[in-house]
């Protein structure tokens, strides 16, 4: 929709994780195939959510992913602008390379208050309260059955 196939994997990636048992360490594969992901590109994607300090990476036998503490805090927007860049708040709807106020698409006027309420939302939803919401069978974090090891 409005993010990168990568914003979407690791915003589930990381509900996945706010949703196991504190201190439980997760391996990228399980994450994967419960969320229906290619586990390669999901690797790569955790491993730059461990370097962004959202998550702490573990090798070795014990090894996997476990969700930093204060990481559950972390809003939609933390996450997205993580992932996505400051390109968010600042991209064109139409692409063009400059697009501002002075200098507005034609389009621009339309979408800056949707772009300002959008991440309003972002920011007003935290990791921790959509794990919550997918634990109580509010929500399915996948396009699958559902996830039994999240219950």
């Amino acid at each position: 929709m409005f993010f990168s196939r990568t914003s979407q994997y690791a915003i589930q990636a990381l509900i996945y994780l706010a949703a196991q048992p504190s201190g439980r360490r997760v391996l990228n594969r399980e994450i994967a195939q419960n969320l229906g992901v290619p586990s390669a590109y999901l690797a790569k994607i955790l491993q730059d959510l461990a370097r962004g300090n959202l998550l702490v990476s573990s090798r070795g036998r014990a090894g996997g992913f476990t969700l930093r503490p204060k990481a559950a805090k972390s809003s939609l927007l933390d996450i997205v602008l993580l992932t996505e860049g400051s390109r968010v708040d600042r991209e064109c709807l139409l692409g063009l390379k400059v697009c501002s106020d002075e200098t507005a698409c034609p389009l621009h006027r339309e979408w800056k208050p949707v772009k300002r309420e959008i991440l309003a939302s972002l920011s007003s939803v935290t990791l921790i309260q959509l794990a919550r919401a997918v634990k109580s069978g509010q929500y399915r974090l996948a396009d699958l059955p559902l996830v039994l090891s999240l219950r």
